[in-house]
């Protein structure tokens, strides 16, 4: 064969296979296929999101409980540093 027949042969093929490809894109069942993996990508999305905001509730349980761990530790340095400041003047008082 010619090259010349033969491209143009090759071009025939391709518009050919690229017409029934786009009539097998646009079929009914392809267009079911897609709404089945449309559908299947929202079910995957759901459940990452329901993971995730599992994971922000106990990410913020943990935050709360360590500010309450802080608060309290901060409570107990102060009560302990006004203690020694009543005994330093409870000291110096006895010591006049």
């Amino acid at each position: 064969m010619k090259s010349r027949t033969r491209n143009g042969l090759l071009l025939g093929g391709g518009f050919l296979l690229g017409t029934l490809g786009l009539k097998a894109l646009t079929s009914e069942a392809a267009k079911k296929c897609y709404v089945q993996g449309i559908a299947q990508g929202m079910r995957a999305k759901s459940a990452y999101e329901t993971m995730v905001e599992q994971a922000k509730a106990q990410v913020d349980d943990m935050m709360a409980e360590a500010t309450y761990i802080n608060v309290v530790a901060a409570e107990e340095k102060a009560a302990r540093t006004d203690a020694v400041e009543v005994e330093a003047v409870d000291v110096a008082s006895q010591q006049k």
